[in-house]
């Protein structure tokens, strides 16, 4: 379980195929900022741009660790696949850690596409365009992972093939993410809201009452009128 706060970019230092065929992965190995690994072991769990892998072996001494990505990872993801390339990082979420933005399961729902990237004032506009079957979850002041980002829409416009919506980013978040690298044109992953999917789930299955069954409210004490 991930917050949508990243703790570092990394840097993708080679890219190799774990076989021949499409029905194999790749293994990315990636460079990390200074002593990012140091509380690191195998096996613990890392979002790469919001999907969560597993680190398959790391050297601290050199910063760097390598995943593994099966084809299913890759065929639903959009982590990029070219050296060089700087990706958004977050460890894990600890027991003791702060919720400092949502929660983040990192299972990537969807791909969208950058439609929009600029500045406006100090600060940057990001649109996206979702895939349709997410539209649904995508609400104004909602929030969602954007390439492991968590952030708040702004606006929601619906469109035939889905909906796109805005994001308002501060300079802090172009500057210490990778988000500042986006172009329109540009493939990003897309984490909609947990408690946003299990109200989904819910009104499926006719488990949310509805207002008219609902009983009205009372009080379990009674004021008393002053002798």
């Amino acid at each position: 379980m991930f917050t949508g706060i990243i703790t570092g970019v990394g840097c993708i230092a080679d890219l190799r195929n774990l076989g021949t065929s499409s029905l194999h992965g790749k293994r990315l190995t990636i460079t990390t900022p200074d002593e990012y690994l140091t509380d690191v072991g195998l096996g613990d769990s890392i979002a790469l741009n919001g999907a969560c892998m597993t680190v398959t072996s790391l050297d601290a001494a050199t910063q760097r660790f390598t995943i593994d990505m099966s084809a299913e990872s890759l065929a639903r993801t959009c982590i990029t696949d070219h050296p060089g390339a700087r990706i958004n990082l977050e460890k894990a979420l600890r027991a003791s850690d702060r919720l400092g933005g949502h929660i983040v399961s990192g299972h990537v729902d969807g791909v969208g596409v950058v439609s929009h990237f600029g500045r406006v004032g100090e600060s940057w506009e990001l649109k996206v365009l979702a895939p349709r079957e997410l539209a649904r979850f995508l609400a104004y002041k909602g929030s969602v992972a954007v390439n492991g980002v968590s952030l708040t829409i702004n606006q929601v416009t619906d469109q035939e093939t889905g909906c796109e919506f805005s994001i308002n980013l501060i300079p802090h978040t172009v500057e210490n993410t990778s988000l500042g690298d986006l172009q329109a044109g540009h493939r990003v992953n897309l984490e909609i809201d947990t408690v946003a999917r299990y109200v989904e789930r819910m009104l499926q299955q006719g488990a949310l009452p509805s207002l008219a069954t609902t009983a009205p409210f009372t009080s379990s004490t009674s004021a008393k009128a002053p002798a």
